[in-house]
């Protein structure tokens, strides 16, 4: 029997891999979309979905939305590394998922599955690799994207008591071919084109957006309710990912380590100095203090009960890379 399937945030990253291998099954793909939603990422499978109109902030739109629907990905969310958009991140991450899985309790949806953040788990300061049961402490960076991830998991569990069927997944740091608004790819292309001539002293999670999207799909059909799903593969200094990415694409190594007491310094003066277009966009200091941490975490759980196959972290780097470079996205 046909499943229908509805999908927010569609036109992400991770949302548009997500529909991509929904829409090639047999079953009912609905994707919620605002009329303003720039559906690129989607073009090769808009002859499969049914495009629903509507807004998670707006929850009105998605009882509509959710008529007839047996299962829900909740992939929409706002990223955001700063604090200049406090109020939306709050609005869209924790308001928004309340609104999806009260809608979807109200419409009788079997299941949901929220995708959620590694930054909801938490940090590894002592560089030992996180689970899903570590206490999230996140708080002392004071990023408010992480608190309202942490948050939006809170909504869940409130849901759950309440008889919805729900899972979380936390994908790590993603990386793999699709990334049109330059998320994670961000990276490779500033490194390629010389904009990042240091790194930061911390480390992260790499994994690619096809595991991440097949990870998400058996989720929903063996998660087990309320638990959450940590979605990564290798545990990389920044150090040891620049220098893949050296590797791979060609450009010269990224040599000089920038603890985030020095990087404070040369934020300022390349502001007083307006040379700004000359480093990396990701050299924003909320970014980079999260940069100077160790995000590691065990994936072990998703390997084991939702048989995710963890990869070697050059393996999405090169994906990456090769989609850019056949769309000359790289200049």
């Amino acid at each position: 029997m046909n499943k229908k399937i509805l999908v927010t945030g569609a036109t992400g990253f991770i949302g548009s891999a997500l529909v991509k291998k929904l829409a090639v099954t047999s079953n009912e793909v609905s994707i919620i979309v605002r009329k303003s939603s720039d559906l690129t990422s989607l073009e090769d499978v808009l002859d499969k979905v049914k495009l629903v109109y509507g807004d998670i902030t707006d929850r009105g739109s998605l009882d509509s939305a959710l008529q007839g629907i047996d299962y829900v990905y909740h992939s929409a969310g706002l990223t955001y590394m700063g604090d200049k958009k406090n109020e939306l991140l709050y609005k869209i991450n924790v308001e928004g998922t309340r609104n999806i899985l009260q809608a979807s309790l109200a419409a009788g949806v079997k299941r949901v599955v929220h995708v959620s953040s590694i930054t909801a788990v938490g940090i590894a300061f002592d560089k030992k690799p996180l689970n899903e049961s570590s206490e999230w402490n996140f708080k002392a960076l004071g990023l408010e994207y992480a608190r309202t991830k942490h948050m939006s998991e809170i909504e869940v569990a409130e849901a759950v008591k309440k008889g919805l069927d729900c899972v979380i997944v936390n994908p790590a740091f993603v990386f793999g071919a699709g990334d049109i608004n330059f998320n994670a790819g961000r990276i490779i292309k500033d490194i390629y084109n010389r904009k990042l001539p240091f790194y930061p002293l911390g480390g992260v999670c790499v994994v690619d957006v096809e595991n991440v999207a097949d990870t998400i799909i058996t989720a929903m059909e063996i998660g087990k309710t309320g638990e959450r799903y940590i979605i990564g593969g290798e545990n990389v200094s920044y150090k040891q990912l620049a220098d893949t990415i050296s590797r791979i694409t060609g450009a010269p190594k990224v040599l000089f380590p920038l603890p985030f007491w020095m990087a404070r310094i040369l934020r300022a003066i390349l502001d007083k100095y307006k040379n700004r277009n000359r480093v990396s966009k990701l050299f924003n200091l909320s970014m980079f203090r999260v940069a100077s941490e160790f995000l590691y975490y065990d994936s072990s759980k998703a390997t084991r009960e939702l048989h995710m196959r963890v990869e070697p972290h050059e393996k999405s780097i090169i994906n990456a890379f090769e989609w850019y470079r056949e769309r000359n996205m790289l200049n």
